[in-house]
C-alpha cells in the first residue's frame, strides 16, 4: 500500500439516525431554480428548463448543524432550506426507472449563498463558485435512512428566522424530482456513493445576520438549528 506524502484530509462525516455507523460524504450537488416560485423571485422564467448544478467542497458541510461564523466579503448572506438526497450508490448515465434504488436516505440542508458576490459574478458573466462556497456554507441534518420516497413527494418544507417563517413550501412544487434529478446528474458527472444533492429550495430566500438563529424542517425527514455567530 502506497504511503501519502503529506497526511490526507480527514473524511467529511454526517451521522445517520438510529445506526451507529456515520456517512461518509463524497461530492456535494447542487441543483438551482427547481422551484417555480424562487426562480420567478429571482428574475426567472419558471417553465421547466433544463435543470442546471453547481458544487460545494466537503468543508462547507456543517454537521448537525450548530455555530458558524459569519463569512468574510459578504454583507447579503441568504439561507436556502433544502431536501438533501444521499446517495448509496451512484454511475453514469443511470436511468429515471433505477435513481431510487441508488438513495441511501435524506437530509435537511441549508445552502447559504454570499448573494452579492454571486450577484456581481452573475453580471460580469463569471463563474459565481466564490458566492456559493466558503467554510460551511452547507449546514445538513442528520441522514435518516431507506424513508420510502413516495413518503415524503408530499412534505411541506419550510425555514424560520428568529421565530419569523421565512420560506414555506411543499416538495411536490419541485419542478425536478428526485429521480429527473439524479438521472440528470448521471449524465454530466460520474455519481458515487457518498454524494450529497441539494434539490432546490421554495420562494422567500433572504438574508440572515450575526446573532440570528434558523430553524429548518422537512416534515418526515426532521429539522437543522444552525446559529450565525460574529
Amino acid at each position: 500500500m502506497a504511503e501519502f506524502v503529506i497526511p490526507p484530509a480527514d473524511v467529511v462525516c454526517l451521522p445517520v439516525r438510529d445506526r451507529e455507523g456515520q456517512f461518509p460524504v463524497a461530492e456535494i450537488y447542487c441543483v438551482g431554480r427547481n422551484y417555480a416560485d424562487h426562480a420567478i423571485e429571482m428574475g426567472h422564467n419558471p417553465d421547466r428548463e433544463e435543470p442546471f448544478f453547481f458544487m460545494k467542497p466537503g468543508y462547507a458541510v456543517l454537521s448537525q448543524g450548530g455555530s458558524f461564523k459569519y463569512p468574510g466579503l459578504t454583507s447579503d448572506l441568504h439561507h436556502e432550506v433544502e431536501l438533501v438526497v444521499a446517495l448509496a450508490g451512484g454511475g453514469e448515465n443511470i436511468k429515471v426507472s433505477d435513481a431510487p434504488g441508488l438513495i441511501y436516505g435524506f437530509a435537511v440542508g441549508i445552502d447559504l449563498t454570499r448573494r452579492d458576490i454571486q450577484a456581481e459574478a452573475k453580471k460580469l458573466g463569471r463563474p459565481w463558485d466564490a458566492g456559493k462556497t466558503f467554510l460551511h456554507a452547507a449546514p445538513c441534518s442528520e441522514v435518516i435512512p431507506n424513508p420510502a420516497l413516495h413518503t415524503i413527494e408530499q412534505a411541506s418544507i419550510s425555514l424560520v428566522v428568529n421565530g419569523e417563517t421565512r420560506q414555506s413550501g411543499n416538495l411536490n412544487q419541485m419542478i425536478w424530482k428526485v429521480p429527473e434529478i439524479i438521472a440528470r446528474l448521471s449524465e454530466c458527472f460520474p455519481l458515487q456513493a457518498g454524494d450529497l444533492i441539494f434539490t432546490g429550495t421554495p420562494a422567500g430566500v433572504g438574508p440572515v445576520f450575526a446573532g440570528d438563529e434558523l430553524d429548518a424542517n422537512i416534515e418526515g425527514i426532521g429539522s437543522l438549528r444552525v446559529t450565525v455567530a460574529n
